[in-house]
């Protein structure tokens, strides 16, 4: 229970700029992006997905889809690279409560990757079908 005398000891932050938040989102995504090798990977395959959209001529609501998926994938990294981050900071008995959160964590990046790739398939698969000739009509 905090007393009312405790409570008037904290003074409140001073209120951030938008310029310092941006700022900071952005050294978060450095520091998340440099400390994982499988941005790497992720990186790639967005780069590839990218190139066959580009040539395969998506229309604008693929192009949502195929970028809304990286963008999903990607951020599902980043949490990942968070959890991992604080995980690394724990003393060795919070590190053997907390590994089912690091597995979790690479869950869900799993999952977003799947999602993607069953949706980067749905999208262009009918495309290169298209543009290759194979279907009949």
């Amino acid at each position: 229970m905090i007393l009312a005398e405790e409570k008037q000891t904290h003074e409140p932050r001073p209120r951030r700029t938008w310029r310092a938040k941006f700022s900071d989102a952005f050294r978060g995504i450095k520091h998340g992006v440099r400390g994982q090798s499988s941005f790497f990977v992720h990186f790639f395959f967005a780069a590839l997905v990218l190139l066959a959209a580009g040539a395969l001529d998506c229309e604008a609501w693929q192009w949502c889809a195929v970028i809304g998926c990286i963008g999903l994938v990607l951020t599902a990294e980043l949490f990942n690279s968070a959890v991992e981050t604080l995980f690394k900071g724990l003393d060795d008995e919070g590190k053997a409560r907390a590994w089912p959160a690091l597995d979790i964590a690479a869950g869900a990046v799993l999952l977003a990757s799947v999602t993607a790739g069953a949706i980067g398939l749905l999208v262009l698969v009918p495309r290169l079908v298209k543009f290759l000739g194979l279907c009949g009509s």
